[in-house]
């Protein structure tokens, strides 16, 4: 029986966490890579999470173990009706305005049956076996671990084992019939249950009730560990690497911490994570507010490794909590309600709310404090010592000593940035270490220096503008004589103050730069019509004359808002050319678009590592060349630091029978003084005399296929097989 309950609890897990990342795979193309596209989707599924654990608990408290097993089995063959898995017919996002409620309608059409079926598994399975008279029955907690399990080999091996080697209709199909295996092994599990069910309706009434301020604890430990991962996805794929590749390792992490606490033995003692608890948070928060203050830590992966770390000590901490807190077999529908219901509204504050109230990823630090504050008690308070006014006091003065000494190292111009972060944030780091014994001053520490910090932090980066997004964070810059444009890590645009200058493109886009030597050499007659995928600053717009038409694609309304407004930028404004902006997906609104319009088209897309998949496959390549001129040029800025996509294009132009060139250009120091940066583009035509006049004999070079990497199509991409650290 153990072995049969493991075994289905592990397999519907494992489905349910194979369709996460796939459905959110099929819906990227429609909203531009956006890792808010990976969290609204998280969100969803936590919200039918909730919805399954309510049907457990609801149902088996109404109608007994028997009936409640005889109902699930039924309500199991209703997914078959919408299987396989697929976008719904005819769905477009609403990328003009806010597009979580049609992303919410498209989920659940698809997936959202299937889904909420599946989120019941967990909790029912645990009850069944609960109420048998089997010697492990008295606490199938540990069958949980299992359902964690599946959930965490299942996630890691979607990028890894899965993406790499079928398409999405091809995992559609599998994923069909691994329900129908799993739904047979459920029949056996219901049908054993109705035949060993021991435990009924009059003993579950005769159980003790859960008191509301246990149930209120249970929901504050589950929603930090929710949020806090959600807030580490947000801030690795803005701050640190934008790396669609990173946005289920903190989910994975978040799963592994409820493996290890549920399980029959634990393997690290829970009051390790406890005491390690205090001195992780505030390292995390120094490395934080080390970026806000100007002082970026490296190496990226060491940074990375730190903030999931934080994660999973974090979540060790609360889950162990929960573990050491759970109820008996009688109330375990309960629990996990109110777990789930934790989780959900960790979804909606960081997924839905945090953007609305936060221009930057505030959510992460303020989850942080309130982590801080759910440790357990340490230190045995005395009837004297009992009042938190001693606890705000000790943070006042935690928080003017912080800004006493960033004003000490803002005076003496220290030029070290690891002296200035010792002496800045180190010292009131260590001294609010020693409120670690009381959680509730430790937390008021935590949050008295991030206030501290915050006023130096805008101040010393000169943000003249801050706009989030569903598509990210928008910050504009003044540096010296520029103006920057910035989405979390990238630049995308550079302004020169300078009234000379102001016309001049600068960043990955110079004139002496490839995008300079191509729309050089490109025959006028071709750069009448020019289609930009990507809009940034708008700085390509330099390259406009008087009498041509350009088109910039731009997904993200607020992009061109700052793009538009004087304050900022005035590379549209300056622009002599007719300038139209369309907003929406590219590749949607490219269709819409005349066949043979354009002689010249820069998809610049690629300048981030949040790569956007469907822009940089064989059936979008077929579009572009259908919407060119018989002789027009193609020219893609590739300039990732994680991804090779120079292979994955040379692939794309072999298939197409394509000319193609591609360069990898190092700005000197002048430049680089002078506003301009390295960069790397590959150029494609028909006609290879549409691009004579390229030095192919210096920097321009064939690009070299790569026979592993394969032909990227819309059903078949990974960027696993492009993806390097280095």
């Amino acid at each position: 029986m153990v072995i049969l309950f493991t075994v289905t609890i592990f397999g519907g897990a494992a489905l349910l966490f194979l369709m996460q990342p796939m459905f959110a795979r099929m819906l990227l193309p429609f909203l531009g890579g956006s890792p808010a596209v990976w969290n609204t989707a998280l969100v969803f599924y936590q919200a039918a999470l909730l919805a399954g654990y309510a049907y457990a608990h609801v149902t088996t408290r109404w109608l007994g173990i028997r009936k409640q097993a005889t109902l699930h089995l039924v309500l199991l063959f209703a997914p078959l009706l919408v299987l396989p898995i697929a976008i719904p017919h005819g769905w477009l996002p609403a990328t003009q305005t806010n597009p979580i409620p049609s992303l919410f309608l498209a989920m659940a059409m698809a997936v959202g049956l299937p889904f909420f079926v599946l989120s019941a598994t967990s909790p029912l399975l645990q009850r069944w076996f609960g109420a048998t008279a089997h010697r492990a029955a008295e606490d199938p907690y540990f069958l949980y671990a299992a359902s964690n399990l599946g959930s965490l080999l299942a996630l890691a091996a979607y990028p890894v084992l899965i993406e790499p080697r079928w398409g999405l209709v091809q995992q559609s199909r599998w994923w069909m019939m691994g329900y129908i295996a799993w739904l047979a092994l459920m029949a056996v599990c219901g049908i054993w249950t109705r035949g060993a069910a021991v435990v009924e309706n009059a003993v579950e009434a005769a159980a003790a009730p859960v008191a509301w301020t246990r149930r209120m604890r249970w929901l504050l430990l589950a929603f930090v560990p929710s949020s806090l991962m959600l807030s580490v996805t947000t801030y690795m794929t803005s701050e640190i690497a934008p790396v669609p590749l990173l946005w289920v390792i903190p989910l994975g992490v978040y799963l592994l911490t409820f493996v290890l606490v549920f399980a029959r033995r634990r393997l690290i003692p829970h009051k390790w994570m406890v005491w390690l608890l205090p001195v992780v948070v505030l390292a995390v928060l120094w490395t934080t507010l080390g970026i806000l203050l100007g002082q970026p830590m490296e190496p990226i992966d060491c940074l990375i490794a730190l903030h999931l770390l934080g994660l999973f000590v974090v979540a060790m901490v609360c889950h162990g909590e929960l573990a050491n807190d759970r109820p008996p077999r009688l109330q375990l529908t309960e629990f996990y309600l109110w777990i789930s219901a934790g989780g959900v509204l960790g979804g909606i504050f960081n997924a839905l709310l945090a953007p609305w109230l936060f221009t930057t990823v505030f959510e992460y630090p303020v989850t942080l404090v309130l982590a801080c504050a759910m440790m357990p008690r340490r230190a045995r308070i005395t009837p004297g010592q009992r009042g938190w006014i001693r606890d705000i006091v000790w943070a006042a003065l935690l928080g003017l000593f912080t800004a006493g000494m960033l004003a000490y190292v803002s005076r003496r111009g220290i030029e070290s940035p690891w002296l200035s972060s010792a002496l800045g944030l180190g010292i009131p780091a260590l001294v609010c270490l020693g409120f670690c014994r009381r959680p509730l001053r430790f937390a008021l520490g935590v949050a008295a220096i991030l206030v501290a910090v915050m006023p130096g932090a805008r101040a010393m980066t000169h943000p003249i503008c801050l706009a989030r997004s569903f598509f990210g964070i928008h910050q504009v810059y003044a540096a010296g004589e520029y103006h920057m444009l910035k989405n979390g890590c990238t630049i995308h645009g550079v302004q020169s103050l300078d009234p000379d200058r102001r016309r001049e493109p600068l960043a990955y886009y110079g004139r002496r730069g490839p995008l300079g030597e191509v729309l050089t050499v490109v025959p006028p007659e071709l750069k009448q019509h020019v289609a930009v995928v990507g809009l940034g600053a708008g700085t390509v717009a330099c390259y406009g004359e008087p009498g041509q038409q350009w088109t910039f694609y731009e997904i993200d309304p607020t992009v061109e808002r700052i793009a538009r407004d004087p304050r900022y930028f005035t590379f549209l404004a300056d622009c002599p050319a007719d300038v139209t902006v369309v907003l929406g997906d590219a590749r949607l609104s490219l269709q819409r678009a005349a066949d043979g319009q354009f002689g010249v088209m820069i998809l610049d897309a690629y300048n981030s590592d949040s790569l956007p998949l469907h822009l940089i496959t064989r059936e979008a390549l077929a579009l572009y060349l259908r919407k060119l001129t018989p002789d027009g040029v193609l020219a893609f800025h590739i300039s990732a630091r994680h991804l090779d996509l120079k292979s994955v294009l040379a692939n794309l132009a072999h298939d197409a029978g394509l000319f193609a060139l591609h360069v990898n250009y190092f700005s000197g120091r002048e430049e680089l003084l002078s506003g301009h940066c390295s960069s790397r583009w590959l150029v494609m035509t028909r006609q290879p005399s549409s691009l004579e006049g390229l030095d192919t004999s210096g920097y321009w070079r064939p690009p070299r296929q790569e026979d592993t990497i394969g032909v990227w199509t819309d059903d078949h991409a990974s960027l696993f097989r492009v993806w390097s650290w280095y």
